[in-house]
């Protein structure tokens, strides 16, 4: 049986979920692969702080060489996180010949290039599937169930923490503001929450999942880029009125040969597969051809679940080893299969709109002359009573341009009619 060397850099949460993992279910992952990896080292700037693991004397080090420079060592596991010194480990470990597990999404969407570039030259592997979904294997999926496939769409909810919101703010009745407190809390947000509410966690994993599915590694600021913070109580109980759910979306789209790149709240059915996904949980629904349409659900982060895709990605780096077949999968090919990327300005959707006006006759037809004049058609319409001198519109359109949209509300924000600024959530078609 071959033994399989791991160096783990980075022992915070999920790096003593992956020690405990490999540690407890060697044996059994040795008889289910035919490959047995070994702990051999474990490098970490805090080595006195318990993690509730207890490894095997002498694993556990300060010096990150014992993993960079050991000879044995023939996989690095880098789960030291951020953009800086964690891409200087993956290169070291790269050029040496060794290969790397990561979980670092924010790395790969910044110079995921260079990297897989890297591992090129090296002649090594680079695995990642932690680094979208936790625990949801849609990496593999992608390089490997789906290869036989053209993509039209991926859409994701991918951000535990924001739909724990959104699914706290419909249930409860309560503010964005007042979730986000009960939500730091409870562990699933951060102190500075701004990574995962401002949609930029999201936008990392986004360009990846694009990046695989159309063979050209996108970089962030291709896509656009919208966060939660604006989500108001008001426009999710009216959407459930409507049959609708707010989640944030990961959208990446083929049409015409040109991919859209968005990260925004949205509109979904709410009897979809989708629009069922609640509290922390992620789900990616992939379109292909000839596939069809294809879901993964499950926990999108944490220690367990993180890790479980951690040691996946070990076992199958092991594998190649075994067999002699270093980059078997490589991490990433180059194959674009498209023309452009769709300026956002371009993009059309159907639209969910509020607006709060003066309760007084011809409103309405004001608002829809200048829709009219923008090529915006009204769906329906609803007027919710209010006991104020102004009351809450609120429209869904047909589909429209997004810049047609934008100029339309430019236009209404400045009469006097509109007193308050319009609300617009796009709503997502799900194939």
């Amino acid at each position: 049986m071959k033994q399989v060397k791991v160096g783990i850099i980075g022992f915070g949460t999920v790096g003593a979920g992956v020690a405990e993992c490999l540690l407890k279910n060697g044996e059994l992952l040795a008889a289910r692969t035919g490959v047995k990896p070994v702990l051999a080292a474990v490098a970490d700037l805090d080595i006195t702080t318990d993690r509730g693991v207890a490894l095997p004397a002498g694993v556990l080090t300060q010096e990150v060489n014992r993993v960079l420079e050991d000879p044995a060592i023939e996989i690095v596991v880098e789960l030291v996180g951020g953009t800086t010194v964690a891409k200087e480990f993956i290169l070291r470990a790269l050029r040496a010949g060794k290969a790397v597990v990561t979980a670092n999404k924010a790395l790969l969407a910044k110079f995921g290039g260079e990297l897989f570039a890297a591992a090129e030259k090296g002649g090594a592997d680079l695995y990642y599937e932690a680094s979208v979904g936790g625990g949801i294997p849609i990496i593999k999926a992608l390089r490997e169930g789906l290869a036989a496939n053209r993509f039209h769409a991926i859409i994701g909810i991918l951000n535990g923490t924001c739909n724990y919101i959104l699914t706290r703010m419909e249930q409860e009745g309560a503010p964005f503001a007042e979730v986000l407190k009960a939500a730091q809390a409870a562990g699933y947000a951060e102190a500075n929450p701004a990574l995962d509410v401002d949609g930029i966690d999201t936008a990392h994993k986004a360009t990846i999942l694009a990046s695989l599915a159309f063979g050209e590694w996108f970089r962030l600021e291709q896509m656009h880029v919208e966060g939660i913070r604006e989500v108001a109580l008001q426009d999710i109980q009216y959407a459930a009125t409507l049959g609708y759910r707010i989640k944030l979306l990961a959208i990446i789209r083929e049409a015409g040969g040109q991919v859209q790149l968005r990260v925004h709240p949205a509109l979904i059915p709410a009897r979809s597969l989708l629009g069922t996904v609640d509290g922390v949980f992620n789900a990616v629904l992939v379109n292909g051809e000839p596939v069809g349409t294809t879901l993964y659900y499950g926990r999108g982060a944490g220690r367990d679940a993180t890790a479980s895709a951690v040691v996946a990605d070990i076992l199958d780096v092991g594998r190649n080893l075994a067999g002699g077949s270093r980059r078997r999968i490589p991490a990433f090919r180059h194959h674009r299969a498209f023309q452009d990327v769709l300026p956002a300005s371009e993009i059309r959707s159907r639209y969910y709109l509020r607006f709060q006006v003066q309760d007084r006759p011809g409103v309405l037809a004001l608002i829809a002359g200048v829709f009219g004049q923008h090529s915006i058609s009204i769906a329906s319409v609803t007027q919710k009573e209010a006991a104020a001198p102004s009351v809450p519109i609120v429209i869904l359109t047909h589909e429209a341009r997004e810049a047609d949209m934008q100029a339309a509300l430019a236009e209404l924000r400045g009469f006097e009619e509109v007193t308050e600024k319009p609300v617009l959530l796009r709503i997502e078609e799900l194939p």
